[in-house]
């Protein structure tokens, strides 16, 4: 901007010196602050998107799901997995929810069972009880990008992907399938994440997460995960009925399909506990 030019452009419309004045200095506030006030709403815009796909999951106190698990190799060859997996909606905006997920086929893996306490900046608390050596492993907090029993869910992305975890950051709107989706970049505040960031797809319709793009920590993309076939459940809770992660690094992957949800099963905080492992089996 010529700002010289302006001044004396602005003194041609026979307005007097100080009016002049005070014009062209609001108008140089404007110069700057716009800019700014633009970008804040990109991340107002992305958390709101984020918090109001969130809003749409509360209450539904607990849930029970069972799981095919099905892997794919690059060639395409197969092995298929079966599973439960038990969710405990969080107490309050400071913790997050627990799982518990216990593989029942095939027969080597028979009583696997991962359960994590989702946290918010803090590590989620994670323990892997494997039945053939009797033992409980507690998951390092700087080992969760590490692939989940061979598949291409890594341990973090089994925790509960809570609305604090991230800052948010409005992209664009766009076409997805059928529906309009708002993009948002979501970048984990937790430092040991295996995500620099993640691209989500939100739904404009349901707020429901369609998919999401994952970045590796030098900022490749390494994953990306499709939600398919959204239902319905007790006139209140929107859950897919199938994710699919695909490795694009190693061209493998992994297929997880939803049935039999159950809700409000009367779960409490103890049937979370690490001691329940060993009582799986």
């Amino acid at each position: 901007m010529n700002y010289n030019k302006a001044h004396k452009q602005l003194k041609g419309l026979k307005l007097s010196n100080s009016v002049a004045t005070r014009l062209f200095s609001s108008l140089i506030c404007l110069f700057f602050i716009v800019p700014l006030a633009i970008a804040e709403t990109d991340l107002e815009k992305g958390f709101e998107i984020a918090a109001r796909s969130d809003r749409s999951d509360l209450g539904f106190a607990d849930s029970t799901v069972k799981l095919k698990m099905v892997l794919y190799n690059a060639a395409g060859e197969k092995n298929q997995r079966t599973l439960s997996l038990r969710t405990l909606e969080k107490e309050n905006e400071q913790v997050g929810d627990k799982s518990l997920i216990i593989f029942d086929s095939p027969a080597d893996i028979n009583g696997t069972a991962l359960l994590s306490h989702a946290k918010i900046l803090d590590a989620d608390n994670q323990w892997l009880f494997l039945p053939a050596l009797k033992r409980t492993k507690r998951i390092s907090s700087v080992n969760k990008s590490g692939p989940f029993v061979g598949s291409e869910f890594a341990f973090e992305d089994f925790t509960s992907q809570e609305l604090n975890k991230f800052s948010y950051r409005y992209l664009r709107s766009e076409a997805c399938g059928d529906l309009m989706c708002d993009v948002v970049e979501r970048t984990p505040r937790y430092e040991h994440s295996g995500y620099t960031r993640q691209v989500s797809w939100v739904d404009q319709k349901v707020y429901q997460v369609r998919r999401v793009e994952f970045y590796d920590r030098r900022g490749a993309k390494l994953k990306i995960l499709t939600l398919d076939d959204y239902r319905l459940y007790n006139n209140k809770y929107w859950r897919a009925q199938k994710m699919t992660m695909n490795n694009l690094v190693t061209k493998k992957r992994t297929v997880l399909d939803y049935f039999d949800y159950q809700f409000t099963n009367g779960f409490k905080k103890r049937d979370f506990q690490k001691t329940v492992l060993k009582r799986i089996r």
